[in-house]
């Protein structure tokens, strides 16, 4: 689910940099600190905007740096367990199929990609039902159900995302369905 929140957070501003644009500086320094990080609470900052710097700074005793207080917003990415979903199938592999929910990949365990038993034809490079009737391979858009997220430990770390497509109303998306949209 994609989120915009405002913040209100202090940047750092050091010595050396006195005399520059101060908007510049802190889109900068908060593109760095939030931008492509995980926060627990908040998902994945995909993107920070809209931001309005304090140019009216405070200097600590001992220290040559200014505190600029910066209001911004920003835009975030976390999924839900039991979110449906819709994505490009990115990788079609004998684990399963990997599919791009926007900025962050999910797997669909080869057991999750049909009601029918499937299995990879490795030749075609796709996933195949049993009787050979229905397929997925790459390119195709599929619609899914969130059934777990695992959160990474740190700022940096990664997040892993499962689905499922074996439900009433999941799976491929047929070229005829997407032309009533």
């Amino acid at each position: 689910m994609f989120r915009i929140y405002e913040i209100e957070d202090y940047i750092k501003i050091s010595p050396d940099k006195y005399g520059e644009d101060i908007n510049k500086i802190a889109e900068e320094i908060l593109r760095e600190e939030y931008e492509n990080k995980f926060f627990k609470d908040l998902g994945i900052v995909l993107l920070v905007y809209d931001i309005k710097i304090n140019e009216m700074g405070m200097i600590m005793i001992g220290e040559g740096s200014t505190y600029h207080e910066a209001r911004f917003k920003i835009l975030t990415f976390m999924p839900v367990v039991n979110e449906v979903v819709e994505g490009v199938v990115r990788d079609v592999r004998n684990i399963g199929l990997f599919v791009d929910i926007g900025p962050l990949d999910a797997l669909v365990h080869i057991s999750q990609v049909m009601e029918d038993k499937a299995y990879y034809d490795e030749a075609s490079g796709r996933i195949v039902s049993e009787d050979g009737r229905k397929f997925i391979e790459k390119g195709d858009i599929v619609r899914g159900r969130i059934t777990s997220i695992s959160l990474p430990s740190g700022r940096e770390g990664v997040m892993r995302i499962a689905m499922t497509l074996r439900q009433a109303g999941l799976g491929k998306i047929e070229k005829s369905e997407m032309r009533k949209r």
